[in-house]
């Protein structure tokens, strides 16, 4: 097979062309999966007979000349939260392992298969979306695949590592509180939380009705364009879909940011950011031409109720299983879902009646903006098994500060772009950049990503995946340590 460049785009037009088939690309991707996750452990399940069977309608459609879909040929994996059809959804859970075999597919696993892309299987999380870190302890942590000693991130984080092993060039994950953000961030690639409602959920297993968000993430933003394009739709049996037509931005995505009114958050955002995330802040700003920083309303507030309404929710979702199978809880999550349970109910009521108040704010805030910049994560990838991180003097619990500046993002339900850079002094790790935008705008951010990625600000490097810094990094930080890649998150 001749060597493709990465990118959904690049794949399917090589497909449409006759230069490649989808078989090839499939056996490519096959091929990758298996030289390198059994060091990532990005894949829970393979669904290799689907997915041949996928690729070869693909070529038998090229050869009838028939028109082939936007993403023909493309392999994907999806977290596995999403409903497979003949696949037993588990949700990062061993609760869920006894469960039927889902007897459809999930509403955007369907868009997938009706653009022309190629599932090859489903993908490592974080139990039931709850952590940012996919240190699952019944399947095993995900590997950052820049550095395997490290986290992926999470909950999506199977589908972060996916796509930066260059296992497959786009996946599917959902965002809570920054679960799509935050992989993306930690392994450098692209990814996308779509306004809330944007996208169906049906055919999901859910974390926190209320906030969940699912979306892609890519090798490139124009194959992150491509596949957003593909998953949209109206779902009249979903009632939580609000989209009424599809707005694609593909078309968009290459207008420029000339005219764009864009601005830098400071406060909150800037005082939970290391250096290394202020940093590629200020890259992308300087890029973009963006020099005045804005405040963003009640963030830490906004931080807390959505703690609030994520432990109720949740905890509510699972009070049956808690009840009677707790031992069979991911252990680094089970206490939080029973404190979730316990919750008084006003707390809740509380949270949510905030919550209005302060989409209001946040939406009267895009009346000045149209994209909005912060960090992704205040740090690069911490090692596995970490407890504490050092936050500009202040020592805060690791896995839950993965979130501080993704949560009050998500709990206002804007549409966010995560762009890949990479600071100096992380040993060659990258920090994502959150490029914000309006409920419904997608495409303003989508701009201003395009900016960053043809400037060669933000863009994926080719993952190793051994344990320790690519050798053509720069050295490590001190008081980073080496940990065998096969080793327990704990």
């Amino acid at each position: 097979m001749k060597n493709i460049a990465n990118g959904a785009e690049v794949m399917a037009a090589a497909v449409a062309s006759g230069e490649v088939s989808a078989r090839e690309l499939l056996d490519a991707s096959l091929a990758r999966i298996a030289a390198t996750d059994g060091r990532v452990n990005a894949f829970t399940d393979q669904t290799h007979a689907r997915a041949r069977a996928e690729a070869d309608a693909v070529d038998a459609q090229r050869a009838a000349s028939q028109p082939l879909g936007p993403l023909a040929g493309v392999p994907y994996a999806v977290k596995n939260l999403f409903d497979i059809e003949g696949v037993v959804t588990l949700a990062g859970s061993r609760v869920n392992r006894g469960d039927a075999a889902a007897t459809a597919d999930a509403f955007l696993v369907g868009q997938m298969k009706a653009a022309g892309a190629v599932l090859v299987g489903g993908l490592n999380m974080d139990e039931y979306a709850y952590g940012f870190t996919t240190e699952n302890t019944h399947y095993g942590p995900c590997h950052n695949p820049h550095d395997l000693t490290r986290i992926a991130g999470g909950s999506s984080g199977g589908s972060g590592a996916a796509v930066a092993a260059g296992q497959v060039p786009v996946s599917l994950g959902s965002d809570t509180n920054g679960s799509i953000r935050v992989p993306a961030s930690l392994c450098g690639v692209w990814g996308l939380k779509p306004t809330f409602g944007r996208l169906s959920r049906r055919g999901s297993y859910p974390f926190v009705h209320s906030i969940d968000h699912l979306g892609p993430l890519a090798d490139s933003v124009a194959g992150l364009a491509l596949v957003y394009d593909a998953l949209q739709g109206p779902d009249a049996l979903d009632p939580g879909c609000q989209a009424l037509r599809v707005q694609p931005v593909m078309p968009l995505i290459g207008r420029g940011i000339e005219g764009l009114r864009i601005g830098v958050l400071g406060g909150y955002f800037h005082d939970n950011a290391t250096p290394a995330a202020r940093e590629v802040v200020a890259l992308a700003a300087r890029t973009l031409g963006a020099q005045t920083a804005v405040t963003w309303p009640d963030a830490a507030l906004a931080r807390a109720a959505a703690f609030i309404i994520t432990a109720s929710e949740g905890g509510s979702l699972h009070l049956d299983d808690l009840r009677t199978r707790a031992d069979d809880f991911e252990p680094l999550s089970v206490d939080r879902f029973i404190a979730g349970a316990l919750q008084p109910v006003d707390w809740y009521l509380r949270a949510q009646r905030f919550r209005r108040v302060y989409r209001d704010k946040v939406n009267a805030l895009f009346r000045d903006w149209d994209v909005l910049l912060t960090a992704a994560t205040p740090v690069s990838a911490p090692v596995i098994g970490t407890e504490w991180l050092d936050i500009n003097g202040a020592q805060q619990p690791a896995r839950a500060s993965m979130g501080l500046l993704t949560q009050p993002i998500s709990f206002a339900g804007c549409p966010v772009v995560t762009a890949p850079l990479w600071p100096a002094g992380t040993g060659g790790l990258p920090i994502g950049v959150q490029l914000i935008a309006a409920p419904w705008r997608e495409d303003l951010a989508f701009r201003a990503a395009r900016a960053l990625s043809d400037a060669g600000v933000a863009h994926v490097r080719p993952a190793l995946c051994h344990a320790g810094p690519d050798p053509a990094s720069m050295p490590r930080t001190s008081g980073s340590t080496a940990m065998d890649s096969g080793s327990s998150p704990e």
